[in-house]
């Protein structure tokens, strides 16, 4: 009896620590469809009419930041971070026009739902190009600019071949927990494996089940790989800050490219300084030692420069 109540408490904890914040829906009329879009919105104890937007990069869901939420939470900001249609417990539609403006305008209606007034927007990795998207498309409805890692910051068709949504589907049908890990090992954490990034692996491959990730996955792919953002940095007008990690090399699909161009792409303390050089009023902060996602990989340094920039 003891083992067996042992097992059941272990595994309400276990669910209970993936997902500790409630996670409530929007629903959502789009493209001819009933979608709905998950998220969780918390508020701070401390009276604040301040809010910061999470975005999440394509292979994660806001269960990612429930760190950064609880650290948010103390310093006084209320935290919305959504799960985009397609991600983690949003809709999964078997049949949808992926474009960063219309994942800006899914956004911009769940923040206008919550009655959200002028948002800190940070996005993270393909978040950060939608972070873009949305502070060019809604200039007035951003207070500040936060890009963690943004993906985006280059061209990738100028010298990646392309591949059609079909093979890319293919690709993503064989994917496994496995697989992840050994992406996750080489392009996230620079051949680094930490014990901490196990829950982000068990949080990634949860949702290689579900009906039509893999399609959305391969939807999305063809999305990073037409949209890039690069192009239109001068038109972000908010007041931005920009963080990238020295070693971070990620670029989707480089090795289609031919060893000589993979080398020359990610090259991310050299994209961000070309980027910053654009983004009329940025901040650019390069972290020594660290890849693809800081605030998994050094999150005391993470939140002290976050702190710093918008105490700005």
């Amino acid at each position: 009896m003891k083992i067996y109540l042992v097992l059941f408490f272990s595994f309400l904890f276990s669910h209970i620590s993936a997902q500790p914040f409630a996670l409530r829906y929007m629903q959502l009329t789009s493209q001819q469809q009933e979608l709905r879009m998950a998220y969780v919105y918390e508020k701070t104890a401390i009276k604040s009419n301040k809010t910061i937007v999470l975005l999440h990069g394509k292979n994660f869901s806001s269960n990612y930041w429930t760190t950064t939420i609880r650290f948010l939470l103390k310093q006084g900001y209320n935290v919305l971070a959504p799960d985009q249609v397609g991600f983690g417990n949003s809709s999964m539609p078997g049949n949808y026009q992926f474009s960063f403006q219309q994942l800006a305008y899914n956004t911009k209606k769940l923040i206008d739902t919550l009655g959200i007034v002028k948002p800190i927007i940070l996005g993270h990795s393909m978040g950060g190009m939608l972070a873009i998207r949305y502070a060019i498309m809604y200039p007035d409805d951003c207070r500040q600019l936060i890009l963690e890692g943004p993906i985006g910051l280059e061209d990738w068709k100028l010298s990646i071949p392309y591949t059609s949504i079909d093979d890319t589907y293919k690709s993503e049908l064989k994917k496994d927990k496995a697989s992840l890990k050994k992406y996750m090992l080489e392009n996230y954490f620079h051949n680094e494996w930490k014990a901490s990034y196990d829950s982000l692996l068990n949080d990634i491959s949860s949702y290689l089940t579900k009906k039509n990730y893999a399609w959305n996955m391969a939807l999305t792919s063809d999305m990073l790989y037409t949209q890039p953002v690069v192009y239109e940095l001068e038109n972000v007008k908010v007041k931005t800050i920009l963080i990238v990690g020295e070693l971070d090399k990620t670029a989707p699909g480089k090795e289609k490219a031919g060893k000589q161009a993979a080398e020359k792409l990610g090259n991310y303390p050299a994209l961000a300084k070309a980027a910053a050089a654009r983004i009329p009023n940025c901040e650019l902060h390069i972290l020594k030692g660290i890849g693809h996602i800081p605030h998994e990989e050094d999150f005391t340094q993470f939140t002290k420069l976050l702190l710093t920039y918008l105490g700005k």
